[in-house]
């Protein structure tokens, strides 16, 4: 799970946005800065990734979700996202 709050107002996000979709097999837009991607790297290997596409005041948190226990009120294709790859 990628999420991440860009500080700068006007701030253009195609080229983060690409980066998060291209950091493994599969990907899910969960919410407005949330991301779910599939893939084999560590936390701290997709965070690594993401910083240089980010400013030095936006924050990112980055967790592997390994676990199929959740819970949420979601968009349909993200709760079909969440049943085919968790």
């Amino acid at each position: 799970m990628i999420s991440y709050d860009l500080k700068k107002p006007g701030q253009d996000y195609t080229t983060l946005i690409k980066q998060i979709k291209s950091l493994g097999s599969s990907w899910c837009h969960a919410l407005e800065s949330t991301w779910l991607v599939a893939t084999q790297k560590s936390a701290d290997q997709v965070r690594g990734t993401l910083k240089s596409y980010m400013d030095a005041n936006d924050l990112i948190l980055v967790v592997n979700v390994t676990s199929d226990d959740y819970s949420g009120y979601l968009e349909d294709e993200v709760v079909k996202w969440l049943r085919t790859h968790m």
